[in-house]
């Protein structure tokens, strides 16, 4: 059968809904067990640092399988491939739920990332393989509500289970979703022929693992998650290590190209494809879509972290606020989806990159006294620009690359997405603990007996204090007390500020880079 004229023996639609179902359960498990790491920690007998590896295991776990997913499925086929990653995720998010102690927890978790870092790429290749071109956007757009609605609905979710039952069911409700993806995956997805013929030649002529390849590629993303997500708790530089870290990730990569290109040159199958790179849509693709990680992680950590911290949310009520996030993403990818069947998805990630940037920006209107529904309303407004990006970026990256190059689109897209998501909490984590520190020596300079507004809501305060039946040195400590922690608490909102500048620049400056990429052609059958 000729690969033009295959196509699937069921409704795409249907398939587009089989595969969404596990790429919900995998990104929502990235981000649901933040708010439970304490119950993980007490229920468990170890620290809060210590339970911080319950996180860091499977992101590490996770980036270390997903760029080598494309030449996996050389070898087994994407089908059994894709079912083989649900099965170790549900099995393992059983074994998690269980787990009697923290460390067989890791070893766990360690198993779920793995599964889970198989699922994206295999469900953007099916995804590319059953729809054509010009129902593509639509399809990315189903898939995109998983990926965006996930992350944001995860601590809403994780804090009500957890406050209502027991931490242990973060992991449970993975099992009946995983099961129900593995029979519709049995009964409705097929490998297309160009994916059986490369699993029939890899058997034939004794197909050899590249060892040295997947060593080189752990060591690479499991060093840089490590240094992304311990950087700050350990002073970055300062900690040897994060240094030696860092130093083993420069190392690991520099070797992992050297060799990647190596064996390409010498016809053999790279585990990661850097001739993609030499495609300057894709290679522009990549990096957007490591901007978009950043963006939709930093400011789902930014907005609950404020509203937790600063002004006493519980991280339920938090959750609630970040679910109008949510509504925003259902009201509009559809649309995104529908319009990018119609025109020219360089325009709507011009448009989205723009729209992300303003909105962004106009989270500088937050402050301390902002409301529930101010604050819901800023989410809402933020993730509009979001949900005009993933759709065109990730049906861009596969403009001008080959069908045999599809699963590698789709693992190198999905790598940049969850490094940027990494790299955007470490920014969010490294910039509040540091711009604090820059606003509150810039603050403290003046509140000095010199100042007379100073002294003025010293004496208001120490006034208030008497009033309450206070002694007059009580009160005076009680004042400037209450006078420091409106300091930090206007430091650390002067450094969320600067944080949602920085975001927003850096996403205005994606519009021009749009434009470098080639225009897709319109009604291609087979070019991806």
């Amino acid at each position: 059968m000729a690969e033009a004229a295959w196509k699937p023996k069921v409704n795409p639609w249907v398939i587009a809904v089989t595969v969404t179902l596990a790429t919900f359960m995998e990104v929502l498990d990235t981000s649901i067990a933040n708010v439970a790491l304490p119950h993980i920690a007490g229920g468990l007998g170890a620290s809060y640092d210590e339970s911080t590896w319950v996180i860091n295991c499977y992101l590490v776990s996770n980036a270390v399988v997903l760029p080598i997913s494309a030449y996996l499925t050389t070898l087994f086929g994407r089908k059994r491939l894709y079912m083989t990653c649900v099965a170790l995720f549900g099995v393992s998010s059983l074994l998690c739920g269980f787990a009697p102690s923290l460390p067989l927890l890791l070893f766990f978790r360690v198993l779920q990332g793995a599964g889970g870092g198989g699922l994206g790429p295999c469900e953007q290749a099916i995804l590319t393989d059953t729809f054509p071109q010009e129902k593509r956007s639509m399809a990315f757009a189903v898939y995109g509500l998983a990926v965006v609605l996930a992350p944001v609905l995860g601590p809403t979710l994780g804090g009500f289970i957890t406050e209502h039952y027991s931490w242990r069911w973060i992991f449970f409700i993975n099992i009946p979703i995983a099961i129900l993806s593995l029979i519709l995956t049995h009964k409705l997805i097929e490998d297309p022929p160009r994916i059986q013929e490369e699993v029939r030649k890899s058997k034939q002529g004794g197909f050899r693992l590249d060892y040295l390849g997947f060593g080189l590629t752990a060591l690479t993303f499991g060093a840089l998650e490590c240094v992304l997500d311990k950087g700050q708790e350990d002073d970055w530089f300062n900690s040897p290590f994060i240094t030696c870290a860092s130093v083993v990730c420069l190392f690991a990569l520099t070797a992992l190209i050297v060799w990647e290109l190596r064996r390409a040159r010498t016809d053999q199958r790279p585990i990661l494809d850097l001739r993609l790179f030499k495609n300057r849509t894709f290679a522009v693709s990549f990096v957007m879509m490591f901007i978009v990680g950043l963006a939709l992680y930093a400011t789902s950590n930014l907005l609950p972290n404020l509203l937790q911290n600063l002004m006493g949310y519980t991280a339920e009520s938090a959750g609630f606020v970040m679910s109008f996030g949510g509504i925003a993403t259902v009201l509009t990818m559809p649309l995104v989806g529908i319009l990018g069947g119609k025109m020219d998805n360089r325009y709507l990630a011009a448009f989205g990159f723009a729209l992300t940037g303003c909105t962004i920006l106009y989270l500088t209107n937050m402050d301390l006294q902002m409301s529930f529904q101010y604050a819901s309303e800023i989410r809402f407004v933020q993730m509009l620009g979001i949900s005009f990006l993933f759709v065109p970026v990730s049906t861009l990256s596969y403009t001008g690359t080959t069908e045999a190059q599809g699963n590698d689109v789709s693992g190198m897209t999905n790598l940049a997405r969850n490094v940027g998501g990494s790299c955007g909490t470490a920014f969010v984590t490294t910039m509040l603990a540091r711009k604090q520190q820059v606003h509150q020596v810039y603050l403290s300079s003046h509140a000095k007996n010199s100042n007379p507004f100073y002294l003025a809501k010293i004496q208001q305060l120490q006034q208030h204090y008497q009033q309450l039946g206070y002694g007059i040195y009580q009160a005076k400590q009680q004042a400037l007390a209450d006078f420091y922690n409106t300091l930090q608490n206007q430091a650390s909102m002067l450094s969320y500020l600067d944080i949602v500048v920085i975001l927003g620049v850096a996403s205005l400056c994606m519009v021009p880079l749009v434009f470098l990429m080639k225009k897709p052609k319109q009604g291609a059958v087979v070019m991806h």
